[in-house]
């Protein structure tokens, strides 16, 4: 009796807490059944949970009532690992309302760290948000983590899924937390949720957490509910190009119901899909990974105030962004995991009855899917003489150091070095990484098994795009959901709301945008850092007098318009041969469209002098006879003189992608400007035009431009198919 007691009065102390936080003066706001399970465990057990349940369940509502609930108990500060700083504003909103005191410790706001950690050590702090990236922040790790684990009341790990790689968003830093949970004093509850789990990442996360699977002797508890929302009716529209696509979207764009969310698959498809419906009267606003933090926190409050229409989206506005009124999602390309696609939908119709959620793939999408999938976790070879190099330094190395002496972008050797952090091999310390010389054995297995679960997921989005049968018991099912059936409001089970209709106003607008050539290639200004490490004396500011001028380019190989042209093109198997015409005729147009911009062929210098005098091509060892050609047919429409090219040696080593660094070092002894163009520049009285079929660091184009300029040309104008971006 005394124990129904307690649980009575622990339940009715844990709905008045969800009645403050969702602002029901009323006090009638109940907890759903799992998530008084849940707190309960964490409560009144002290237990371990994870819980895996649909967008929208309330999983925040559990650990804020747990948290107040341990607080009013004695217990320390709640940590909350969150991986989004849109989702951490807006669960520092919803704590206040619970009378809940919450801070965080993120990139964004160095400024207030002294003052939170100062607050965390006088108690006033009951949540504590911390990004995944902090727990490996070498001050955070060894001074500020030790202390916060052993005064914790209650540890979560939200968005779970990203602890696992086979997840859709796989995080190395998350894996940190295996550290934290070992330094927890016994008894401290844990909690681990997501909305994006199949069974595999739910047995995964549950072990990497070491919450144990159901049943397990831990006494762990897991919760994992039926993944339907019945808000959502979910469509796809197959069009026949990307024209069709924006001007189906300038079309329809307001009959979709309130403000939601357009997604696309790159940064570059974002801004022209911005652009493009603002030409057509419609209040949007881009958001990527490349926006500005102010500029995010506007936007995101201008979807939330219904100021604007739309964001158009990258998958930075993913996890976390609250708008329980979000009428609609469209993704403009499709995504390449099903679980990825069914978290993004998951941001609408969360507060209301009914929202649309409409898939409009296109041709480009496998394209992005196999870039997106070469970024993956690098061969052993790689890693094992990443390994080798650390080994041998007699300091740590930051990345820019290390970058220069292995074959790894920046990006990838970082995420790459934090597996291997985790995995005991380094370790992150002030002034970079070090190797710990511990033994570490490459799992090819788990690697290979990971790049064949990629490949079964993007078939599965092929075949979501072309079933006949219910939609979201397709995605249901691919999260492993057994309670999946028809939803009886997709576009299978209901009938198509959605025509294929669009106008021949929007359409040729679009193809007008579309079509629009000529990207502006910035030159390289600075050479990487390191480079003596490797041999090569070039360091700090390019000389100006060594410097390409400013470039153009065609189209971007990432854009939905002359990208779609450009990439078969450029394919890394795609046959050799003459340039097209259509692809002539628009570079021609580019070069028109440079020599009348309001800054001329190159600012700042008379327009006289300024014209180019003659044209240079890059020698290509893979398209000859693309590049030569191009080379050939602008001398000919701009009647310049084809002066020749820039050569490789005979022992040049084979082209391959690499970081600037890498890449510069096989560049710098590998090109050479013949004898006879050498000839040929010698008192040129202008610049010359120099051709490549495309450029992804820019350092093909900045060494040759060195060469040129050293050789006699007073400037160079690069000139590009495509640029990777």
């Amino acid at each position: 009796m005394d124990q129904h007691h307690d649980t009575t009065e622990l339940r009715t102390e844990a709905d008045a807490v969800l009645a403050r936080l969702v602002g029901d003066p009323t006090g009638r706001a109940r907890l759903r059944e799992d998530q008084w399970r849940a707190v309960e465990a964490l409560v009144a057990h002290r237990r371990r949970a994870l819980v895996v349940q649909r967008t929208g369940w309330g999983k925040s509502a559990v650990y804020f009532v747990a948290t107040s609930l341990l607080r009013a108990r004695g217990s320390g500060p709640t940590v909350i690992v969150s991986p989004l700083l849109a989702l951490m504003r807006n669960q520092v909103e919803a704590a206040a309302r619970a009378g809940i005191h919450a801070r965080t410790i993120n990139s964004a706001n160095q400024e207030d760290w002294e003052t939170v950690q100062a607050e965390i050590s006088a108690g006033s702090v009951d949540v504590l948000l911390v990004s995944p990236e902090r727990l490996n922040n070498p001050d955070f790790r060894d001074h500020v983590l030790p202390a916060l684990a052993a005064t914790t009341g209650l540890l979560v790990v939200d968005e779970a899924h990203c602890i696992s790689d086979w997840g859709h968003d796989f995080r190395p830093d998350y894996r940190r937390l295996r550290t934290m949970l070992q330094e927890l004093p016994a008894g401290v509850p844990v909690l681990a949720t997501t909305a994006t789990a199949n069974a595999r990442v739910t047995a995964d996360v549950a072990e990497q957490l070491g919450t144990g699977a159901a049943g397990a002797d831990s006494g762990a508890l897991v919760l994992r509910g039926p993944l339907d929302r019945e808000s959502l009716s979910l469509s796809v529209l197959e069009l026949p190009d990307a024209a069709h696509r924006l001007a189906w979207l300038a079309d329809h764009l307001d009959d979709l119901p309130g403000s939601g969310i357009v997604y696309t698959l790159t940064v570059a498809a974002a801004e022209e899909v911005t652009a493009f419906l603002r030409r057509r009267g419609h209040t949007v606003a881009s958001y990527t990974g490349k926006t500005e933090n102010a500029d995010r926190q506007q936007a995101e409050d201008d979807l939330l105030h219904n100021k604007v229409k739309a964001l158009i989206a990258t998958s930075a506005l993913g996890m976390g962004f609250d708008k329980p009124d979000l009428g609609f999602v469209v993704h403009l390309g499709s995504p390449s995991s099903p679980i990825a696609y069914y978290q993004q939908v998951g941001r609408a119709g969360r507060g209301v009855d009914h929202a649309e959620v409409l898939l409009l793939p296109g041709k480009e999408d496998e394209a992005i899917w196999h870039y997106f999938a070469s970024l993956a976790f690098p061969p052993e070879e790689t890693v094992r003489r990443t390994l080798d190099v650390m080994a041998g330094a007699d300091r740590p190395l930051s990345l820019p150091a290390l970058e220069p002496l292995v074959e790894l972008r920046r990006s990838r050797l970082e995420t790459m070095l934090k597996v291997l952090d985790v995995d005991g091999a380094v370790r992150r310390v002030k002034g970079g990484w070090i190797a710990t010389g511990r033994p570490w054995a490459y799992d090819t297995e788990r690697y290979a098994w990971v790049a064949r679960q990629r490949e079964a997921e993007q078939e599965a989005m092929r075949a979501y795009a072309t079933t006949s049968g219910c939609r979201m018991e397709f995605l249901r099912r691919q999260l492993d959901d057994e309670q999946a059936a028809p939803c009886g409001r997709c576009d299978n089970c209901a009938g198509a709301r959605f025509t294929a209709d669009a106008s021949t106003g929007a359409v040729e607008a679009a193809r007008s945008d579309l079509g629009r050539a000529g990207v502006e290639v910035e030159p390289r200004k600075m050479w990487p850092t390191g480079m003596t490490a490797v041999g090569v004396d070039l360091k700090g500011r390019i000389p100006a007098s060594e410097q390409a001028g400013e470039g153009r380019a065609l189209g971007r190989l990432s854009d939905i318009g002359w990208g779609n042209r450009l990439r078969p093109l450029l394919a890394p198997r795609s046959p050799d041969g003459p340039v097209p015409d259509d692809v002539a005729r628009a570079v021609v147009g580019v070069l028109a469209d440079w020599a009348k911009g309001a800054g001329g062929w190159a600012p700042g210098v008379e327009r006289a002098l300024a014209r180019p005098v003659g044209v240079v091509t890059v020698a290509s060892r893979s398209r000859p006879q693309l590049v030569g050609s191009l080379g050939a047919r602008i001398s000919e429409v701009g009647r310049l003189p084809l002066l020749g090219s820039v050569e490789y040696t005979q022992d040049a080593p084979p082209p391959h992608r690499s970081n600037s660094a890498q890449r510069l070092k096989a560049l710098h002894d590998s090109l050479v400007v013949p004898p006879a163009l050498a000839a040929a520049l010698e008192g040129a009285p202008g610049p010359v035009l120099l051709v490549d079929d495309w450029t992804e660091t820019g350092w093909t184009l900045a060494v040759a431009a060195r060469l040129l300029r050293r050789a006699g040309a007073p400037g160079v104008l690069p000139l590009v198919l495509a640029v990777q971006a």
